[in-house]
């Protein structure tokens, strides 16, 4: 078999060479206009903008080529924005023409009632359950999405809707999931990111002889009105925070209140460590090796990944071979989303050679990352946007912040802004620049909160620096700039065990419109329950309570299942 990927140059495709090689499927790369010549069956896998998909094509001479690969009849896979190039044309690009194979327009998500991006594990519908062309798809199966448009699903258009395989319901809005005819296959959702679900996609289709794939199948059934049911799962995230320990060794550590060294000898009730976890006084916290534990939390259950190099960057991102191996080494065992903080900014090597957020994203991308985290510079790029504005508003971004380029290049749905605000008290008469983002202690609260009232105050370089910027602000600010998603972390809460900071999740929430992960203070599963029924976030974050195994992601789904809150099982 003559199997090809075609990389545009911005999608990540490594988390699909990593699952074709998983499944023990030798391919490759499309590297000139000829290749497609060559090829007998052809992936087309992205992430990113409609726009920067269709001028990598035409830069690279690759359009007609694809365009003429699919006429002729070969078997084609599209991925996310590989399906999506196959419509008439994007909302999000309108001066860039997709193929025209399908004939239809795709449109960005209405956001009045939702989050957008549409993020996470969602069920399908098959419009043809009884049939036998299924590529391995499953009602019962949750797919992992990530994106702001989406194909409209039209059953009035005969035209547009035989095409349609499977629908997904986000909202109100039911759009195309997959699409399947003749040799065309093509999936919204990420199969390579979506665990044993997804990889049973991948194997079912290129374990059908590729004759049978190329061949005109029987009509499709008559278009129909799904069954409304809107499937969105909530995201369990694992967190590890990896630094070098004092031999220069990566390691998963974490801190309390920031702090990752011990400060004595282990107590005689602390949980048992495995071989590879030590606790020395002095020493950095080692709770596991990040590669390892990695694995473990996808094989527990985990919804997503975050590792988060919280030292290293110090003169070169692109020169820290280490923790760029450690992202290679995590996606070959990993099929869930990966998300790498740290150090994704402009930089200057030590030999004066200037790197920018975009080429430092596009290193771990390449490496295997689906998202990026930024912190910091998230807060001085708000800083400069307000200070530009003359009413004291939100202000324009100039194009040149990390998340607006990364945006630009990848999308949206692959930059996340990691907020780390503090409780500031004042008196609850307080009439300042923050009284309509004050929050008041409840009479029946903790015994400090009562009678007094705060508001969330940004740091920035891991909580040591206080900015005059307020978490609502900051959260506006890297929406309006191009982040995706937000983690909410909790300074106040940050080691505690004491639970989600409910009042600041809700405070962010409801002023925007781009998803949500809570994190800081989890300490048990019942933390979880409550964050999830009494705010609209889609996902919450722990780290310490599963590196200590003091509560298991399995436990965790479970109490939200016994909630009827729906998540992946």
């Amino acid at each position: 078999m003559g199997l090809y990927l075609l990389d545009y140059g911005a999608g990540n495709v490594q988390s699909l060479a990593n699952t074709l090689k998983k499944l023990g499927y030798e391919f490759q790369w499309i590297l000139s206009p000829s290749d497609f010549h060559k090829a007998t069956s052809l992936i087309f896998p992205g992430v990113g903008a409609f726009g920067s998909a269709i001028d990598g094509l035409v830069s690279r001479g690759l359009l007609e080529p694809l365009r003429e690969y699919v006429a002729a009849g070969k078997p084609y896979f599209g991925i996310c924005i590989g399906m999506q190039v196959l419509f008439q044309s994007s909302t999000e690009s309108p001066s860039s023409p997709g193929l025209g194979v399908i004939p239809s327009v795709i449109e960005e998500f209405d956001s009045a009632s939702k989050s957008v991006p549409h993020m996470g594990w969602n069920s399908i519908e098959l419009l043809d359950p009884q049939g036998k062309a299924h590529e391995g798809l499953e009602e019962l199966s949750h797919y992992y999405f990530v994106h702001s448009y989406r194909a409209k699903y039209d059953w009035n258009h005969p035209e547009v809707a035989q095409w349609v395989h499977s629908t997904t319901q986000y909202g109100e809005e039911i759009f195309v999931a997959s699409v399947r005819k003749d040799n065309v296959f093509g999936t919204q959702f990420h199969p390579e990111k979506s665990g044993e679900a997804g990889l049973k996609i991948l194997a079912t289709w290129l374990s059908e002889p590729e004759a049978s794939r190329r061949v005109t199948r029987p009509s499709p059934p008559s278009p129909r009105f799904p069954r409304p049911r809107d499937g969105l799962t909530k995201r369990i995230v694992a967190c590890m925070d990896v630094r070098s320990n004092d031999d220069g060794d990566l390691v998963v550590t974490k801190g309390d209140q920031y702090d990752v060294r011990e400060k004595a000898p282990s107590a005689p009730k602390e949980p048992a460590l495995s071989p590879l976890q030590t606790r020395t006084a002095g020493a950095v916290r080692n709770l596991g090796k990040p590669v390892a534990l990695a694995a473990t939390y996808y094989a527990a259950g985990a919804d997503e990944l975050c590792l988060m190099n919280i030292t290293s960057f110090r003169h070169s991102p692109l020169q820290d071979q280490p923790m760029l191996a450690v992202v290679r080494a995590a996606a070959e065992e990993v099929f869930v989303p990966l998300t790498i903080g740290g150090g994704i900014k402009d930089t200057v090597d030590p030999d004066g050679t200037l790197r920018s957020a975009l080429e430092v994203a596009g290193a771990y991308f390449r490496a295997g990352a689906d998202k990026v985290s930024i912190a910091t510079e998230a807060v001085y790029a708000v800083e400069r946007m307000r200070a530009r504005a003359a009413d004291g508003g939100l202000g324009e971004g100039d194009g040149t912040s990390a998340m607006e380029t990364i945006a630009h290049a990848y999308g949206r749905q692959a930059v996340v802004v990691s907020i780390d605000p503090r409780r500031v008290y004042v008196e609850p008469t307080y009439d300042g620049l923050y009284k309509d983002e004050l929050v008041y202690g409840k009479p029946d609260g903790p015994e400090k909160d009562r009678g007094k009232a705060w508001w969330y105050q940004c740091t920035v370089k891991g909580g040591r620096e206080d900015r005059p910027l307020s978490a609502v602000q900051l959260a506006k600010g890297v929406e309006k700039l191009g982040a995706g998603e937000i983690i909410l972390n909790s300074i106040d809460r940050d080691g505690t065990g004491l639970g989600f900071d409910i009042d600041l999740v809700n405070l962010v929430k409801k002023n925007v419109r781009i998803p949500v992960v809570a994190s800081s203070g989890a300490g048990s599963k019942e933390h979880f329950v409550e964050v999830f029924q009494k705010t609209g976030v889609e996902a919450a974050l722990a780290a310490g309570i599963f590196h200590r195994k003091e509560v298991g992601i399995l436990e965790i789904k479970d109490a939200l299942a016994a909630a009827n809150i729906n998540v992946r099982r």
